[in-house]
């Protein structure tokens, strides 16, 4: 499972977690950052990416057109990064699962702790 994590993440949690998902990456490293929703999501499709963000956009679009690509939604406010990066290795194995869940199209992942 490769990730492409949204501009409302930091790009310092993909080297933290390329040891779990390989050939992840940020949308700044591929030139994404302010871009469009529709393009960033025309992206992840065209190069087997599942999104990870914070941002509801990304939410209600993939309600509405499925997937691909998937898209795991972190239902977390303002937070450190090292929380982003735990919340990402703590839930390997439930990502994998819906990683290889073809029917699957949208993981939410909420928040374990207050904000």
């Amino acid at each position: 499972m490769k990730l492409l994590l949204d501009e409302n993440l930091s790009d310092r949690i993909v080297p933290q977690i390329l040891d779990l998902y390989p050939d992840s990456a940020h949308v700044k490293s591929h030139q994404l950052i302010r871009s469009d929703d529709g393009l960033i999501w025309a992206f992840a499709q065209r190069h087997g990416f599942t999104i990870v963000s914070k941002d509801s956009d990304f939410h209600q679009r993939s309600l509405l057109f499925g997937h691909p690509p998937k898209l795991v939604f972190m239902r977390v406010g303002n937070c450190a990064t090292n929380r982003i990066t735990d919340m990402l290795r703590a839930n390997f194995v439930l990502m994998s699962a819906f990683d290889s869940d073809p029917n699957a199209s949208l993981l939410v992942l909420p928040s374990q702790r207050n904000d």
